[in-house]
């Protein structure tokens, strides 16, 4: 098999429109689901999506991008122009990809839904279809999925920094594309954002769209106070000033005479960018109020994420917006989860893998949510523990909605819930402690018998704990914390 792809002058022609995401998987999933097809080897089989172990800084994920690959799922078809990409860029003759024309994605999706909080080990999502209908969606899902929790929960980090401050998202400049802007925006929105820079996705999803002015926006013009004065003509109603272009205090003294001038108050504000933000904030209120306006909020960027955001309400800085964009926006510090997107069962047997790390339990599951996100990892047929609730609904079936679309709103109202229900220490900004999910007694004694079963027929045991598998702590209980 070729690693690298051979140019060889010749360009193929276009795909059909709406083929991208089709095409958008790891040539992989391409061969073998080809390799599939070959074998006769349709059999159901279920994947479990997870991330295997939380970044060290989190104390939680929230469960993000499950509409997305929806929707995702519910288009997955290949069609003759996708083949014909597929045999080109396996140096095949189209023919030999005659067995893929025409599959689409039909099969079962049980998730937990957008908003709530998932811990290591727990799938966020299950699919279950054809095999080689399941195994082509694995690159995309693990896209869509692992990208949206992670900004997800970098996101409800910042709200939880706030304090009851409101949060905004200024991050559409620097994110990696802008589709990862756009899912910025949502999950922000999702956890609580109060509105987005993002015009498109304001737009779109039916959430506020914020901003001020920029700093080339004061330098065209003479001075500053001409500058606040020809965006209030632009812009009558509610303006917020750039204050900091030149000097922050002095800009500060002519926003508010330019405000008062003009009778504004209320939903006016003025924004910091740059330098000692909590110093400036307090000096800047004090300017603002002897002036009479104590309504003018005073709005905050620069470089900030629920670090900066701690720092500064910790240390009682009057500041009434916190605009994150850049770090918020790539999860500076986590940027990436160790997500996986695993073969469970196929054919009513149950798998698993044992390489070293990376165990994984085998067969469809369930998670059971006790009070305080006590959660238990089990076999998705387990009766319900007393207390307790079910995380995974099925969401899809015969590769259709089981439901309309879920809303930002629904999705919020859960994960504000999860908030609320997490242990102190797993909400900390600084060294958060994640809970660790339990394993139901049968999850545990089907575990230890695939393994004897793998190891009775290769010679192979794994290791027994494998820390690759967080559902091999715990007890059936789910006390155990880590």
């Amino acid at each position: 098999m070729r690693m690298m792809g051979d140019m060889g002058g010749v360009v193929p022609a276009p795909a059909a429109p709406g083929a991208g995401q089709v095409l958008t998987t790891d040539l992989y999933e391409v061969s073998m689901c080809l390799g599939y097809l070959r074998e006769g080897m349709t059999a159901e089989a279920t994947f479990s999506l997870f991330v295997r172990e939380l970044p060290p800084a989190r104390g939680f994920l929230v469960a993000a991008g499950l509409e997305p690959a929806l929707d995702y799922l519910s288009r997955l078809r290949v069609g003759p122009a996708e083949a014909a990409a597929f045999a080109d860029v396996l140096h095949r003759p189209p023919a030999d990809l005659d067995p893929m024309t025409g599959l689409e994605f039909r099969g079962a999706v049980r998730a937990v839904p957008e908003g709530r909080v998932v811990l290591a080990g727990e799938p966020l999502l299950e699919v279950t279809a054809p095999l080689p209908q399941a195994q082509l969606a694995e690159s995309f899902l693990l896209n869509l999925v692992g990208h949206q929790t992670a900004v997800a929960s970098k996101a409800a980090r910042c709200v939880l920094a706030a304090r009851g401050r409101p949060v905004v998202d200024f991050s559409l400049r620097r994110t990696h594309g802008a589709e990862a802007a756009r899912q910025m925006a949502r999950t922000g929105a999702l956890t609580g954002f109060a509105g987005t820079s993002n015009v498109a996705a304001a737009t779109e999803l039916g959430i506020p769209a914020v901003g001020t002015m920029a700093h080339s926006w004061i330098e065209a013009f003479e001075d500053e106070e001409a500058a606040f004065r020809a965006f209030a003509r632009a812009h009558p109603g509610p303006v917020a000033f750039l204050v900091d272009t030149y000097d922050t205090e002095r800009g500060t003294a002519v926003a508010a005479r330019v405000l008062r001038g003009l009778g504004y108050g209320p939903g006016c504000g003025i924004r910091l960018d740059s330098g000692d933000l909590a110093v400036l904030a307090g000096r800047c209120r004090r300017i603002l109020d002897d002036a009479g306006l104590p309504e003018v909020r005073i709005i905050a960027s620069g470089g900030l994420d629920e670090y900066a955001v701690d720092r500064l309400v910790r240390a009682g800085a009057p500041i009434d917006v916190y605009a994150v964009g850049t770090k918020a926006g790539v999860s500076a510090d986590a940027p990436y989860l160790d997500s996986a997107y695993k073969l469970v069962s196929f054919a009513g047997r149950p798998v698993m893998k044992l390489s070293a790390a990376k165990v994984t339990a085998p067969a469809a599951k369930q998670v059971f949510r006790g009070p305080g996100c006590r959660d238990v990892i089990a076999l998705r047929d387990e009766p319900v523990p007393p207390g307790t609730e079910p995380l995974l609904r099925t969401v899809m079936t015969g590769g259709r909605r089981t439901a309309a679309p879920d809303t930002l709103a629904a999705a919020r109202e859960r994960f504000q819930a999860d908030l609320a229900a997490l242990p102190e220490d797993a909400r900390r900004i600084h060294d958060p402690v994640a809970p660790r999910p339990g394993r139901s007694a049968a999850l545990i004694r089907l575990t230890e018998e695939v393994r004897s079963r793998i190891g009775a027929r290769t010679g192979a045991r794994g290791t027994s704990g494998d820390a690759g598998d967080a559902g091999e702590r715990g007890d059936a209980s789910g006390g155990a914390r880590g």
